[in-house]
Formats: structure tokens, C-alpha cells, sequence
């Protein structure tokens, strides 16, 4: 069955416009989109230059000045899949009651929804407090020129509440793990590898020792997880190697493993004592965890969704880091995945689900208005 929506063509246009994090006209185009639909509303609109050869970040602000919190919305308008994807893997289609495109469901869908949502509230002028939109350039690669800015804001927030997509069916986001980035470098000792091998020192072999030892660290019991997901090194196939580095990613569950993995990967030291290892990084997002408050928010955003008709589910805590982690470690009752429904986030097969925008958008209304 074809579902007609008419947030389609508007949101097609969204997906269309290709906007990889590193490729600044894109990003700062899908700002430009933004700005332009607010014109003429009572919006604020403030736009803050990007920097580090990224792209920029839109601030709007509504809603009445009187001295509360506000209540914050955050979206991030960059993407992983490269300029042309469009163009050839993943056009822009409406399938059935699928839009599939890159972007789509992380977190294009969510963007424009909660957009539209916060359009409707300060066009009703019925909320209780000022409402503020962030828009951010820099999520998919952690957040590093707009860390400041997002706590900043959700800092000053009675609430924020997160565009990044539904999860299974539909359900929210209330906690996720604490995300670490660390960058190991090998330093070997080259020579030929036919008449001096006993003379090298194999920065791949040390590198082989190392990533063993990384992922040993996973211990699935704690929630805790090891990767090595990126690799490389070595010149010429008849060079024993100087040269060799690997990418960690470590998910924990809590602070304070957070800073035991943290240690425990920067601590690092050589198998082979002739051999150099150099470890950078840290924990780059802190766990977002289900506080009290984090709770006490979801069950009002509950009530909201089951008077448009709808049962509000939240999911088991999530891998996979966000800017609402920033949020929830300063103490903020933060809730995300309220972007849209659907599947495919980072593949070619990326697709959101049209008969979920509505009713996510009158939840994000309902919580702007409401909180």
C-alpha cells in the first residue's frame, strides 16, 4: 500500500540535498534550508560559523521569555555517506510507505519532523517556557567543534530531547553507552626482509600483539566492548615494516568504566621491548544513563503519545553514542531516538518510515507545549 503524505516532498528535498560531515557546501546548504523555513515565523535564528574546516550550527529560540528553563531540542544535519551516493546506491525513492535515501532515518527524518513541530509550538504561542533548536554540523564524527556549544545549551535546558532515530519499531532512546575513541601508533625498526630480517623489528607483528590484546578487553557480562575496526601499515612487501597504527572503539556502560578502559588502552606497552607504542584518545562521549529524571521525562512523554494514540516504548540502553550523552552527564533529563521510524542507518539500504512522522511530530509538539 502507497502512503500519500505531504511531508514527503518537503523531506525528499532534505534527503536530496547530500550533506557528509567533511563537505562543508552540503551541511551548510541543509542550514540554509533550515534558516529559510522560519522566516517570518517568531523564530530567532542565530547562526554560528564553523570552524576546523567544518560546517556551521543554527540556533532558533521561541517561545516565551519568562525567566524558566527552556526546553531544548538537538538535531545534528551531517551525514556518513559521500556526495554521490544519491546519484547511484541510494536514490532518493518512495517505496510503499518507505523514503528511503542517505540520511533518511539518521537523523534527516528526525530534523525535519521535530522542525515542524517546533514551527507549530511557537506558531500556537501555548508554550509554557522558551523553547531552543540546535542544529549541529560535526555528530557523525563525535561532536568535536560543538561539544561546548551542546552542553552549553542543554546545560542551561529544564529538558533536552534528541532527534536521532527511532529504535526497534519505534521506541526511544533513555540511555546509551559511553563511547571511546584511542589511536595506537607502531614504531618498528625497518631492513630488508631477504638478506637483514633478523635485523627488523615488525611494527605489523607488535600491531597483531596489540589488537589481540584490545579485544580481549571486551567483557560482554559488563557491557563493555572492544574494536578494531580500522588498520594499516608497511611499505613494500620486501620491508619489514616500520610504521603500523589501529583505530580502538570502546562502549561502556558507566563512568567509571569509562575511565578503567580508558587507562587500561592508553596504558598500553610493547610485546616486543625494541618496539615503540604511542596511544591518543579517550573517552570521547560519557555514559548516558536512566536516571531518575530521565525516567520521570519518558513517562510524561508516554501520556503524550498515548493521547494522539500511540504506545511509547523505550528500549534496553543502546551502543551507539549521541549528543543527548553530552546532555545526561551534566545531570539534564535527556530523552532520544524521538526522530523518525525505520531501518538502515549508515547502509545503502536507509529508509524511513512515512506513517511514523506524524505522530512523532504531535509527541515533540506535545512536549514542547506541555514540559
Amino acid at each position: 500500500m502507497t502512503i500519500h503524505d505531504s511531508a514527503v516532498p518537503a523531506l525528499s528535498v532534505w534527503v536530496a540535498l547530500e550533506s557528509p560531515t567533511h563537505h562543508v557546501p552540503g551541511v551548510n546548504g541543509m542550514m540554509d534550508l533550515v534558516a529559510s523555513e522560519v522566516e517570518g515565523l517568531p523564530i530567532a535564528v542565530e547562526r554560528i560559523p564553523g570552524r576546523d574546516g567544518l560546517g556551521d550550527s543554527l540556533v532558533l529560540r521561541a517561545g516565551v521569555d519568562n525567566g524558566e528553563k527552556a526546553v531544548a531540542l538537538m538535531s545534528h544535519l551531517d551525514t556518513v555517506h559521500p556526495v554521490g551516493t544519491t546519484a547511484k546506491d541510494l536514490p532518493v525513492r518512495v517505496e510503499g510507505d518507505r523514503l528511503y535515501g542517505p540520511g533518511v532515518y539518521d537523523m534527516k527524518g528526525g530534523a525535519w519532523l521535530a522542525l515542524q513541530a517546533f514551527k507549530d509550538a511557537a506558531k500556537a504561542g501555548a508554550a509554557r517556557r522558551p523553547m531552543v533548536f540546535l542544529f549541529t554540523p560535526d555528530e557523525e564524527i563525535g561532536s568535536p567543534t560543538t561539544r561546548g556549544l551542546i552542553e552549553d545549551i542543554g546545560g542551561r535546558s529544564m529538558a533536552v530531547l534528541v532527534t536521532e532515530p527511532a529504535r526497534e519499531g519505534g521506541k526511544i532512546v533513555t540511555a546509551r553507552k559511553g563511547v571511546g575513541r584511542f589511536e595506537v601508533k607502531i614504531e618498528g625498526r625497518p631492513a630488508h626482509s631477504g638478506s637483514r630480517h633478523a635485523d627488523g623489528r615488525n611494527a605489523i607483528r607488535e600491531a597483531a600483539h596489540q589488537i589481540l590484546a584490545v579485544e580481549a578487553m571486551t567483557d560482554y557480562s559488563r557491557g563493555i566492548t572492544t574494536t578494531v575496526a580500522l588498520v594499516g601499515g608497511g611499505t613494500a612487501a620486501n620491508v619489514i615494516p616500520q610504521h603500523a597504527w589501529f583505530s580502538v572503539d570502546c562502549r561502556v556502560t558507566t563512568v567509571a568504566d569509562g575511565a578503567a578502559m580508558e587507562k587500561r588502552i592508553l596504558g598500553l606497552k610493547p610485546h616486543d621491548p625494541d618496539v615503540k607504542v604511542t596511544v591518543s584518545g579517550g573517552m570521547n562521549r560519557p555514559p548516558y544513563e536512566k536516571s531518575a529524571e530521565v525516567a520521570a521525562l519518558y513517562e510524561k512523554a508516554r501520556a503524550i503519545a498515548a493521547a494522539s494514540g500511540f504506545d511509547l516504548q523505550d528500549c534496553p540502553m543502546t551502543g551507539g553514542g549521541s549528543d543527548g550523552n553530552f546532555t545526561a552527564a551534566l545531570g539534564v533529563p535527556t530523552l532520544d531516538g524521538l526522530g523518525i521510524d525505520g531501518d538502515g542507518a549508515h547502509t545503502l539500504q536507509e529508509y524511513g518510515l512515512i506513517p511514523s512522522i506524524a505522530p512523532r511530530r504531535a509527541l515533540i509538539k506535545g512536549l514542547l507545549e506541555t514540559l
